[in-house]
């Protein structure tokens, strides 16, 4: 494998890591406020679907950017509103805001644009762009001729859509919301002891909603990243899988920002590899089944979920309903 092919599977890992990385930061300021949510998948389909949508009719992907966060954190609502305010099950919540989503998404398809559940391509400024960088090379011919400083630059570096740098800048922003401000402190001190943080006088409630927000903003920019950046509309079940991915890398990061960066790009390179088989055949000398690759993502998966990678202890109060002493 010469350096141009390692350089091109990063590029990919890169790309594929960007909504995990996104959805799995979501679910880390929600857990972090105690309120487990699953219903991260839901509301990265709903947001892909309503991202493309908007964007196909109005020719803005700015609008449909919009439109996609307003999905999500409509979901988000309702998953407030049924795990804090009734202090339902938050499992149970998570649930159905996936099955909401997955059957919603292609019924509203097919009522709006008749194309068996997906949105009409995208193209122009119905989606975003990659941005290349001053004096970056552009054909795969020129870069591949470069030096190896060029095509870190050109292939790595350059390249991308806006959204997978804003992604990259929300890692140390979330680190700093967290560790550095009084609003973190309290945030996550509702996760571990919401009688404490009531006592102290501030609202168990209002932080609790406030983490929901900013999971369904999030959820919404990868939901967006997905059907606008990534690919080019809106198809069926076009998240396939990448909530339950991102809750897993969450537990492998053990509830921490900077993990939750490596733990992505890991499931990311997994996802790289599944389209580079040739480049495993050449490293290991035999030839590995696509479907094992494809599969490789789901099976990492299940050996984090079953605790097979480290003990991963969740936010102490996580799952469980405030209700105010009288």
């Amino acid at each position: 494998m010469d350096f141009f092919t390692l350089i091109q599977i990063l590029d990919a890992t890169v790309r594929l890591a960007i909504p995990l990385l996104l959805a799995c930061l979501a679910g880390l300021f929600s857990e972090r406020a105690g309120i487990f949510d699953i219903g991260l998948e839901g509301k990265m389909l709903a947001a892909a679907f309503f991202s493309a949508a908007i964007a196909s009719m109005t020719g803005s992907v700015w609008i449909g950017l919009l439109a996609g966060i307003a999905a999500s954190l409509f979901l988000s609502g309702v998953h407030g509103l049924a795990s804090i305010t009734f202090r339902g099950n938050q499992l149970i919540s998570g649930v159905a805001i996936n099955f909401l989503a997955a059957g919603m998404t292609v019924l509203i398809a097919q009522s709006w644009f008749s194309q068996g559940g997906r949105t009409p391509s995208l193209s122009g400024a119905e989606r975003f762009n990659p941005i290349n960088f001053p004096g970056a090379l552009t054909t795969t011919n020129e870069v591949k001729a470069a030096s190896p400083l060029m095509q870190v630059y050109s292939e790595l570096l350059s390249g991308h859509s806006l959204l997978v740098y804003v992604a990259l800048l929300t890692v140390p922003m979330t680190w700093w919301l967290l560790y550095r401000t009084r609003f973190g402190l309290r945030l996550r001190a509702v996760g571990e002891n919401p009688a404490a943080v009531d006592t102290a006088g501030v609202s168990v409630v209002g932080l609790r909603y406030a983490a929901v927000a900013i999971c369904g903003i999030l959820c919404g920019i990868a939901g967006a990243y997905l059907s606008t950046a990534l690919q080019a509309g809106f198809v069926k079940d076009m998240s396939a899988g990448r909530g339950f991915i991102a809750l897993a890398a969450l537990i492998f990061a053990k509830w921490r920002p900077w993990q939750a960066l490596y733990a992505t790009f890991l499931f990311g390179l997994f996802q790289a590899l599944e389209l580079r088989p040739d480049v495993i055949e050449a490293v290991i000398g035999m030839k590995v089944q696509g479907q094992f690759l494809g599969a490789l993502p789901y099976i990492m998966t299940v050996v984090i979920l079953a605790g097979f990678v480290g003990k991963a202890i969740p936010p102490r109060a996580g799952g469980e309903p405030y209700v105010k002493e009288r």
